[in-house]
């Protein structure tokens, strides 16, 4: 991390609790003169810690930031070392005591770590089941004047406790450099064609190594510009069918029959599906260009372009629709409305009051005559 200026911001300084742990941050602002490499006492979950400065960044705005207390001075120092080798003992003290409990049978107790003035003593311990500690803690607590805590970590942060050497013969990523576990699934180990078995893919820790992670991106990238598994390619010696990939080469083994095989690079390969495709999509008619010129296979009359201009014709010139068109209009549309359309201005229900009252005046004329 850089050293960072700014006017009106708040600075902040990477601290590191362990040798190979992860970065916190805390606000400097008070002490402006630490450097890269001081050791600072801050305050945090667990009590007082002491902690060495890697370097100052910017601050993130979604995290809250402690201040650092003090720099660390030449006692806190030497107090650090006096309780760093009492750590021994207390492990095997917490050891002791917890084999007499029936309960704790199945757990391994790894480390015992004191802060630096002795005031509290963590004890790290692994188990396959969430255990409860609280009889065992008060035990402890009896034999300890410092503040027992008790906290169960998985068998990744067990192995990198203990350190050793890994499978290839170095020493083991975790105990090196990692300082965060990243999340590993088979199938990066599929896509690396690694083997399954379990020896080759599983570490100390009894979990999938964490080197299968390092190179999974660039194994995937490789691949995706390869021609996948089963499919028909050119080559410099004639059409062949890819059997399997060689990320690391950028090449492909194909099979060109007969039971020859070849190694191909992914520069002499010739995507013949692409080009068929190409060619049959050169030759069918097309209706997705514009209004230039086509050479698409479109005969003439029917391109987009044509299209247009015909229904631009049309607009300048309407159609009158046929008599056919003309009875079918009107049998869809309802009896009022033909009415309405046959005698504008008059209305349907008037001329029906019209024709009653004209029979009954008939009639009442015909009985008039018959009575004289």
């Amino acid at each position: 991390m850089a050293t960072v200026h700014a006017e009106g911001s708040r600075l902040v300084a990477g601290v590191r609790f362990q040798k190979i742990g992860k970065l916190y941050h805390f606000d400097y602002s008070t002490n402006p003169e630490l450097k890269t490499g001081d050791f600072v006492i801050v305050d945090t979950l667990r009590g007082r810690q002491m902690g060495q400065v890697m370097g100052f960044t910017a601050p993130d705005s979604n995290r809250p930031i402690r201040q650092i207390l003090r720099q660390a001075t030449a006692r806190d120092l030497v107090l650090r070392q006096h309780w760093e080798s009492k750590e021994a003992e207390a492990l095997d003290t917490c050891k002791e005591t917890a084999a007499n409990l029936r309960r704790l049978a199945g757990v391994k107790f790894v480390a015992a770590q004191y802060n630096y003035d002795g005031s509290v003593i963590t004890f790290l311990f692994s188990a396959e089941q969430k255990i409860d500690t609280a009889v065992l803690q008060k035990r402890l607590q009896r034999k300890f004047d410092a503040r027992i805590e008790m906290r169960q970590i998985g068998p990744r942060d067990v192995a990198k406790l203990l350190g050793g050497f890994g499978a290839c013969g170095e020493t083991r990523c975790c105990s090196t450099f990692l300082t965060d576990f990243s999340p590993i699934s088979i199938k990066m180990a599929k896509a690396q064609g690694v083997s399954l078995n379990p020896s080759e893919i599983t570490g100390m820790c009894g979990r999938l190594r964490c080197c299968l992670v390092y190179e999974y991106e660039q194994y995937v990238e490789a691949r995706r510009k390869l021609p996948r598994r089963n499919k028909r390619v050119g080559t410099p010696h004639g059409e062949a069918r890819v059997t399997d990939q060689l990320p690391l080469r950028d090449a492909v083994m194909v099979d060109l029959g007969d039971g020859v095989r070849k190694i191909v690079t992914r520069e002499e390969i010739i995507p013949l599906e692409e080009f068929r495709k190409l060619a049959e999509k050169a030759h069918s008619p097309c209706d997705k260009h514009g209004d230039g010129s086509c050479e698409c296979g479109m005969p003439a009359g029917k391109r987009q372009s044509d299209v247009i201009a015909s229904r631009r014709a049309s607009s300048d010139q309407p159609d009158k629709p046929s008599k056919t068109e003309q009875d079918g209009e009107r049998e869809r549309r309802p009896r009022r409305s033909r009415e309405k359309s046959a005698e504008p201005g008059k209305s349907p229900r008037r001329r029906r009051g019209r024709r009653r009252s004209r029979r009954r005046e008939d009639s009442s004329a015909k009985r008039q005559n018959r009575d004289d």
